[in-house]
């Protein structure tokens, strides 16, 4: 149903867009017969809708590399155009696309996102942020995930996990694994990294906004977008008084800021002037989206790679409980321990590559770019993928196998190549953050359950990020000691 009236509401906007671009027209017909020999091939379709909605169909099967992009790129090659939601776009693939495009933001081109993600996700966060603004948040970030902040965080992060392994997994034969990884990350976040209580019904609310976030702008009370600005309005609420309250206790002195904890950094930060009230909001409410669900998915398929792969999986039992020996009973994990974890992250990224969390994302060009001989007028969109080199033959041999030796310390990866966590001055803040909370999660797993996929060929899905498509069921049983 949604998606008839997605066309539906699509080719209302035809009309509309046909008379706006008629009346630019004459003054655009100068400048595009001066770009229009230089543009990269490609087919632009029909106004404003473009290949939108082969684009959209792909993207929701997960294939949108193999559907979209591929069949387009062996045709025209690493560049092309095409028309996406209204707005002439070029899609690159390749390392040195990637470098060229991710490096220069800023210079040459800056982040771009649908008016519905960044009016959900907040516009004063680090997403819309550029020059100093963004990199003083990005240092409030890196402050807080340095070695001695990842050295606190590692023991609340593993209590979080043994936690929930008791109160959701006990005594069950079966588990939705992508569900209880969501649940866990999204408590995570709030608890470890910004000290805040998981109260019930927040997970709720912060997956409707979700929803939301690539919907169309219908502020009707039937659709996505208006139901996920309701829960935004909550959510804001919501933080506003945790942060207001956090102001209270840091400037009564009733608190110190704790390593490894995000939140009184940010409220220090709003107390000396240097961030505002609502900066401080937004980007709360952003790092809750970016810390736990891609994170969740990849969990999954980490765990998704171990059940299809015995061998491997033997390897990383025999890791953890290597690392284990020596250890007493009950002895909490160290971020040293986290260190002895290479085969696992081996395995991790691995299966980050065949199953990157992100599919890749948009840039909007802030001056006319000619790269590989082509001219990218000023205003038009980049978009790059994580599949152009993670599924590329020239960079991985046989790049569908799982091969977790491919990630080998001897064997290194070359730049812009494996980009799970995006790249350039934008690459993933709390990347860090993630690959604990993967490796611990994977450790109490491995050591503690033994389970096998309800569903070994699941499909996986995406609306708006991936997702197993019945929630990757796994039958699980505590392990014999």
């Amino acid at each position: 149903m949604n998606f008839v009236l997605t066309i539906l509401l699509s080719f209302l906007s035809i009309l509309l867009s046909f008379l706006i671009l008629k009346r630019r027209k004459n003054g655009n017909d100068n400048k595009m017969n001066k770009n229009e020999k230089k543009l990269p091939p490609g087919r632009m379709g029909l106004p404003w809708i473009g290949e939108t909605l082969e684009f959209y169909k792909a993207q929701r099967r997960n294939q949108l590399f193999e559907e979209f992009v591929q069949p387009r790129k062996a045709t025209h090659g690493n560049i092309f155009k095409t028309m996406l939601m209204g707005s002439p776009t070029v899609v690159v693939s390749g390392a040195a696309a990637n470098r060229f495009f991710l490096s220069n933001e800023f210079k040459l081109v800056v982040s771009s996102w649908p008016s519905t993600s960044v009016q959900l996700m907040g516009p004063n966060s680090i997403m819309e942020k550029q020059g100093d603004h963004h990199r003083y948040i990005r240092t409030i970030i890196a402050s807080t995930l340095n070695s001695t902040g990842l050295e606190a965080l590692v023991p609340k992060i593993c209590s979080c996990v043994e936690q929930h392994l008791k109160m959701h997994w006990q005594g069950k034969d079966v588990v939705s694994l992508f569900g209880s990884a969501k649940m866990l990350t999204f408590t995570i976040v709030l608890e470890c990294l910004l000290g805040v209580k998981a109260e019930s019904g927040m997970l709720e609310m912060f997956e409707r906004v979700l929803e939301g976030v690539f919907a169309l702008p219908v502020a009707l009370p039937w659709s996505k977008f208006y139901r996920a600005k309701r829960a935004r309005l909550e959510i804001e609420r919501m933080v506003t008084n945790i942060v207001r309250k956090k102001r209270k206790e840091i400037e009564g002195n009733i608190i110190d800021a704790e390593e490894g904890v995000l939140l009184p950094h940010l409220v220090a930060g709003l107390i000396r002037g240097e961030i505002s009230e609502i900066e401080v909001i937004d980007n709360v409410v952003l790092l809750v989206f970016a810390a736990h669900d891609t994170t969740s998915f990849a969990i999954a398929m980490v765990c998704r790679m171990l059940a299809h792969h015995p061998t491997c999986h033997s390897h990383v039992l025999q890791e953890h409980m290597d690392m284990m020996h020596g250890k007493r009973a009950g002895e909490a994990l160290t971020l040293e321990d986290i260190k002895k974890m290479k085969y696992t992250w081996q395995v991790t990224r691995e299966s980050m590559r065949l199953f990157p969390p992100i599919f890749g994302s948009f840039r909007k060009t802030i001056v006319d770019i000619e790269y590989e001989g082509f001219i990218i007028p000023k205003g038009w969109k980049v978009f790059w993928t994580t599949y152009g080199t993670h599924y590329d033959a020239e960079y991985f041999n046989d790049p569908l196998r799982f091969d977790p030796s491919r990630f080998e310390e001897a064997v290194p990866c070359p730049p812009y190549v494996y980009l799970p966590f995006g790249g350039g001055p934008r690459v993933c803040a709390g990347y860090q953050l993630a690959k604990l909370n993967i490796l611990i999660f994977v450790h109490f797993m491995v050591t503690l359950y033994d389970w096998s996929l309800v569903y070994p060929d699941e499909a996986i899905t995406t609306d708006p990020l991936p997702f197993p498509c019945h929630g990757m069921p796994i039958n699980v049983s505590p392990k014999s000691l």
